[in-house]
């Protein structure tokens, strides 16, 4: 018989063998160390936390309820080990790894948009440029209307790109420790760089 704890990450309660754990408390407090040097590190924390939570809770579904050893590893080697962060790691990311979990899916593109988001998030799907996508769809209005009618559906039926997870995934880039960072990092650049012009 083994003891469970229970630990909330981000937003949810999950069941934990003391093994798991261990581990997990663990690699949480390397990520921490490892990241001690960043000023967004709060930030970066917080969406990797969201990421493992949305793998246990796929890995879990509906039939598990306690998180066990073996889910951790899991999660370690999709999202990769702590020193990925500083590059002083020998492990380098392997695409391999992350297997199902590196693909691109469709989301609108808050960071973006002009409008809902639709154009760009097809074009960061397709991996084209959002002036392309914009133009098909005034052709398709002007020459009957269908354009807003599919915007509107699209924009109904596609989810927005809330977390970092979904932003990279838009792109079809791997969601790991060491993307998060970077693209936490890239965002936060983004956003001084703006802020300054102004």
């Amino acid at each position: 018989m083994k003891r469970t704890l229970s630990i909330n990450l981000a937003g949810y309660v999950y069941h934990i063998d003391d093994d798991a754990y261990a581990k997990f408390n663990q690699y949480l407090a390397q990520l921490e160390k490892n990241l001690k040097s960043e000023n967004d590190r709060q930030d970066i924390l917080a969406d990797i936390e969201a990421r493992i939570s949305e793998l246990l809770n796929e890995r879990l579904g509906t039939k598990r309820q306690v998180v066990t050893i073996e889910d951790i590893n899991f999660i370690i080697a999709i999202m990769g080990e702590p020193d990925i962060i500083t590059g002083d790691g020998s492990k380098s990311e392997s695409h391999e790894a992350f297997g199902k979990y590196r693909y691109r899916r469709m989301y609108r593109d808050p960071g973006n948009r002009i409008l809902g988001g639709v154009c760009s998030g097809l074009a960061a799907y397709w991996n084209l440029d959002p002036l392309i996508i914009r133009t098909v769809f005034v052709v398709f209005f002007i020459l009957g209307g269908s354009g807003l009618i599919i915007y509107l559906i699209l924009w109904i039926i596609i989810p927005e790109a809330q977390t970092t997870a979904q932003k990279l995934e838009m792109r079809g880039e791997a969601v790991t420790v060491g993307s998060i960072k970077d693209f936490i990092k890239k965002e936060f650049e983004n956003m001084k760089h703006n802020f300054s012009k102004k």
